[in-house]
């Protein structure tokens, strides 16, 4: 069991790496889908994954991380038609190079914590420590509202690979982070309404059926 979920947590830092190097907006949507994906399947390899609130939790999971909020991405994306992110703050290149030496500083801290001896055979701490640094960087050093949001759902993915050590004695903290997941939706739809408001002075719907070429 340890075993796969290491594979997960090693395939989710792959994916930040991914994410931290692309310009493209929508490969970094497709990439936080892959970590919704990834993250829905975590809480299965964690001891006492059997209760019945824990597959209800990785489907919960798997639609809204994996599923919707990508989609409502897509969705603004294309009302915005902003498709690559141009000259960030912090370039493509030194963002991996930050993003790989958080990764090693996460390997480093993480042998001197009091963890566990369940846990310690986990890289949840490194994977955690990566996943919430390169949504950090995205966060603060992109342009587009759009990959800054993105950058806000891979930074909660970290906090989430974290609740995963308290997953038995406190499994409130992994669902609260699905209710963040439910922010994030609220914040792609507000992306969305802004927009329409700008080019249109208006949010009334019907106003838009009068629209002609």
């Amino acid at each position: 069991m340890d075993g796969a979920l290491n594979y997960l947590i090693i395939l989710l830092v792959l994916v930040n790496f991914l994410a931290l190097g692309s310009s493209q907006i929508g490969i970094v949507i497709r990439l936080s889908a892959i970590q919704g994906f990834l993250l829905g399947l975590m809480p299965l390899f964690m001891e006492g994954w059997g209760e019945i609130h824990i597959p209800l939790l990785c489907l919960a999971i798997i639609a809204i991380k994996g599923l919707l909020i990508p989609s409502l991405l897509f969705k603004a994306m294309r009302d915005v038609k902003i498709r690559r992110e141009v000259e960030p703050l912090l370039g493509f290149i030194p963002s991996m190079l930050l993003g790989a030496l958080g990764t090693v500083l996460g390997l480093v801290f993480s042998n001197h914590l009091p963890l566990l001896p369940l846990h310690k055979e986990f890289l949840i701490l490194p994977g955690s420590f990566s996943t919430i640094l390169t949504g950090f960087i995205m966060l603060t050093t992109r342009h587009k509202a759009i990959t800054q949001v993105v950058g806000f759902l891979i930074l909660e993915n970290g906090i989430f690979v974290f609740a995963l050590l308290l997953l038995q004695t406190m499994p409130f903290l992994a669902e609260i982070g699905v209710l963040l997941d439910l922010f994030v939706c609220i914040f792609v739809l507000g992306i969305i309404l802004n927009h329409i408001q700008k080019a249109f002075s208006s949010l009334d719907s019907n106003k838009l059926t009068s629209l002609k070429d």
